[in-house]
């Protein structure tokens, strides 16, 4: 079953616009592994002062995630994103809250 990733990153102030350049690359160059199914950015309303962006990432499965974690591309994109964000990253794992309600096993919404 696909597993979808949400991460929020702050980016430093004047930065947005060379932050949003990179992580396109760094999209670009991430379907290269196999286990990524499609990466997503959400970036803060026009007008706004926020400075926080959003990067869904759906993978194959959770051994492709890890290993997409593990690998020179994920590892080299992290380095060269330092330079544009703010500290702590914020992920959560949306694979629970994605899958249709039919599927879970408590029917939970």
């Amino acid at each position: 079953m696909p597993l979808h990733v949400a991460i929020t990153r702050r980016v430093r102030p004047g930065c947005e616009a060379e932050f949003q350049q990179a992580l396109r690359e760094f999209f670009r160059v991430s379907f290269a592994h196999d286990g990524v199914l499609g990466p997503t950015m959400i970036v803060p309303p026009p007008g706004s002062d926020s400075r926080e962006f959003g990067i869904l990432r759906t993978f194959a499965d959770e051994k492709e995630r890890e290993a997409f974690c593990a690998s020179p591309i994920f590892n080299a994109a992290v380095v060269a994103l330092l330079a544009w964000v703010l500290m702590p990253l914020v992920t959560r794992l949306l694979h629970r809250w994605l899958q249709p309600q039919s599927q879970r096993k408590d029917n939970n919404p």
